[in-house]
């Protein structure tokens, strides 16, 4: 199929559109951490089926040597590698 000939008729000048304003930001810009930390958590994180506990699901990076160490840990304590490594961080905030 080809494409009919305009017939000289005019193409309206089509106007630029206004960008949208950005919307502000609902923190404020000196909020404490505490208060920044809730509402992360209150986002990003699942119900977990323990009462008071959070499901947070990320990817850990690590060195093979640290991996394989954690996993050894894991093993000898009859543990999954989760529940070690959620001690861990636990103690270490304490």
């Amino acid at each position: 199929m080809s494409r009919r000939p305009s017939g000289g008729r005019q193409v309206p000048e089509q106007l630029p559109l206004d960008e949208p304003q950005a919307s502000p930001k609902k923190t404020p810009a000196r909020a404490e951490p505490d208060q920044l930390a809730k509402a992360a958590i209150a986002r990003g994180a699942k119900p977990s089926v323990t009462p008071g506990h959070v499901k947070l699901t990320f990817t850990l990076d690590l060195p093979r040597a640290l991996a394989k160490r954690l996993s050894a840990r894991a093993i000898r304590e009859s543990r999954n590698l989760g529940g070690v490594i959620c001690d861990i961080l636990g103690r270490e905030t304490q």
